[in-house]
This record gives C-alpha cells, sequence and structure tokens, in this order.
C-alpha cells in the first residue's frame, strides 16, 4: 500500500497538479505510515518537502478551530444546537439571523449567503465587517436545502467567541491545541521560524510573489488572520493528534474541550433526507455513504483529512496544490485515489 501511495503522489508531482505533498496514515494509537513527495518550491528544488512542512490549512481551520470549539462549547451546555440564535445572541436579535440554528449552520442548511463576500462588502474595520455578516439577510429559508458556504464558519466563529468571550485563535489555542499537544498549529500571520518552514501558495498578484506564511484567504486576511473560514497553519503531527483523540480520547489530556460525544454526532448525518448528506461539518467522503463511515473535509489549499471510526482509521494529505492552479479537479481525482487506497474494503484490514 504505501509503495501505491507513493507512485500516486509522485505522479502527481510529476503532472504539476501540486509542488509537493505530505501524507500520513494512523489509527487510535498514532501513525502507522507517512512520506512526503516533491519539493516545497518549484523554484527552490533543492528544498524537499518535509514531514515537518508547514501547510496553510484554509478550510480545515473549519473543523480545527471553529467546530472543534462549538463542540467545546456544547459539551460546556453553553450551546443548543437547535435552539435559535436571537434567544441568546443579542447581535443577531431583530434581523433574519436570529431564526437560524448552530445545527443549521454546522449542516450547511441555514440559507445564508453562498459566499462570503467580505471584499468591498463591508469595509475594512473588523466591527463593521462583523455587524454586516450578522445582519446580513438570508439567501433561502432555513431547513431547506444543503448548500456549502464559508459564511456559516464565520459566523460560527463569531457565536464561538460571543459565548465564551475570546477571540477565536485564543478559544481554540486553549481548548483545543494547547491540550492536545499542537504545537504549531496557530493562526497566521506565522513567526518567521514556521514561516521559513512553510509551503508556499498562491501568487500573490500585489508583490509578485507567492504566499508564505500568510493566509492565501482574503476573508482571514482582512480579518487580521484570525477567521472561522480559514487562516490556521498546521503541521502533519498535530493533525494525527487531533484524529487519533477523535478515534480515542484516552490518548490525550481530559481538558480538550471536546469528547466522543461530540465526535459521535458530527461523523452521522444529520440533514434529514436533504442532499447532499452532511454531518455536523464533516461529510462522507466522495463515493461512500454513512454505511462506509469514512468522513472527510478539505481545504481549498489543497489539505485534506478523513477519519473512519469503523474502520480506525484516520488519513492525511496535504498539498499546496494552490501555488500552480484553482482547479479543484485534478486534485479531486488525486484525493479520491489516495482514500480508495487507505479506505476500500481490501485495504481495511
Amino acid at each position: 500500500m504505501i509503495d501505491r501511495i507513493q507512485a500516486l503522489l509522485d505522479e502527481g508531482v510529476r503532472d504539476k497538479i501540486y509542488p509537493g505533498a505530505v501524507w500520513a496514515v494512523g489509527d487510535s494509537t498514532g501513525i502507522r505510515a507517512s512520506g512526503t513527495a516533491g519539493v516545497l518550491d518549484p523554484d527552490e528544488p533543492e528544498h524537499r518537502m518535509q514531514l515537518d512542512t508547514v501547510f496553510d490549512a484554509a478550510s480545515l481551520t473549519k473543523i480545527l478551530a471553529v467546530w472543534s470549539s462549538i463542540g467545546a462549547l456544547w459539551e460546556d451546555g453553553r450551546l443548543d444546537l437547535d435552539d435559535q440564535l436571537g434567544t441568546y445572541w443579542p447581535e443577531v436579535a431583530d434581523h433574519e439571523l436570529d431564526r437560524v440554528t448552530a445545527r443549521q449552520l454546522l449542516t450547511h442548511t441555514a440559507g445564508v449567503p453562498l459566499r462570503a463576500q467580505l471584499k468591498n462588502q463591508y469595509g475594512t474595520d473588523h466591527g463593521d465587517i462583523r455587524r454586516g455578516v450578522l445582519r446580513e439577510p438570508l439567501h433561502r429559508p432555513p431547513g431547506e436545502a444543503v448548500e456549502y458556504t464559508d459564511r456559516a464558519a464565520l459566523i460560527l466563529g463569531f457565536l464561538a467567541e460571543h459565548l465564551s468571550g475570546m477571540p477565536l485563535d485564543q478559544l481554540a489555542t486553549e481548548r483545543i491545541w494547547r491540550p492536545l499537544g499542537m504545537k504549531a498549529t496557530c493562526f497566521g500571520p506565522l513567526p518567521a521560524e514556521l514561516a521559513a518552514r512553510s509551503a508556499p501558495t498562491e501568487l500573490d498578484q500585489d508583490t509578485d510573489t507567492h504566499l508564505k506564511g500568510i493566509a492565501h484567504d482574503f476573508s482571514a486576511r482582512l480579518l487580521g488572520g484570525v477567521c472561522g473560514i480559514a487562516g490556521t497553519f498546521t503541521v502533519l503531527d498535530d493533525l494525527a493528534s487531533f484524529l487519533r483523540y477523535m478515534l480515542n480520547p484516552s490518548t490525550a489530556s481530559p481538558s480538550v474541550g471536546f469528547g466522543p460525544d461530540w465526535t459521535d454526532r458530527s461523523l452521522t448525518i444529520q440533514t434529514r433526507g436533504l442532499e447532499p448528506a452532511r454531518g455536523l461539518f464533516w461529510h462522507p467522503a466522495p463515493g461512500t455513504g454513512e454505511a462506509d463511515d469514512v468522513w472527510v473535509h478539505y481545504g481549498f489549499t489543497g489539505t485534506g483529512m478523513w477519519i473512519s471510526p469503523t474502520a480506525n482509521r484516520w488519513a492525511v494529505l496535504l498539498t499546496n496544490k494552490l501555488y500552480y492552479t484553482r482547479d479543484r479537479q485534478p486534485l479531486a481525482d488525486v484525493r479520491n485515489a489516495f482514500r480508495e487506497l487507505l479506505f476500500s474494503s481490501a485495504e481495511k484490514n
């Protein structure tokens, strides 16, 4: 299996789907196999991808910071997933968002606008942006359809800050990352030491250089680096700790904010017949269903992680595909092949 994974990822480098990749597969005890392919930057081929390369996690922020923090608040009894937000959040009272629930945001059924669209919409002041997002009219009635939108995570990040009384980065650090020993995971911009070993992403038109240690996502940059949509940076070992804990909470400090109840609830279909099926921010991997019990979350920069409680298996694939293109399909094919190698019935044993 390891040779087949390496061949798959090496082919992706040759086809210029991404400059390089870092991968691992593990279970409730930790990493079982890992490897790298390619380089950090094609202009500097002497710098190979390393197992400790730092990646712009992009939408994995929604899991690492938002989903986990909301889970901590839910397990603390400070949030009921089915209460309308306006019942305990004064900022949204008397606005259309007041009748939306946290569950609907987590399942992308809230009816909020489909794109975050922060650029040139609410100005550049953090408070003005927050107020603008929370007062924006709904796109459709809540509970009517499943429509993926970054805005759901942005709103949940603001909700977590309201309920906890602390910024999202502090909340995630204190309740999730530090107790799990995720020492390299943080919101950007990165300090110099971490930026030096980070994988470059998109070409910045203003500087004509690829972003390195700075979030690719404009919304995250506009909000100073900390945002529910994107903005975190992470490394393979930290993701391994996070996913191993999801399979076996006894592997970490009991002070981790969320526990098995939140994981179990999240990795089940919550959309009640609506398609595409969703759990709570997690969704069934493409080509699988709830019975297969393989759940996934992707990041636009080229990151991804999978977990299957039934198979007692998790996997991580980190790439910087955004260095080359915004086209999703070439990497989607690699991801699907990677998942099939690791989670097909033939490989579970």
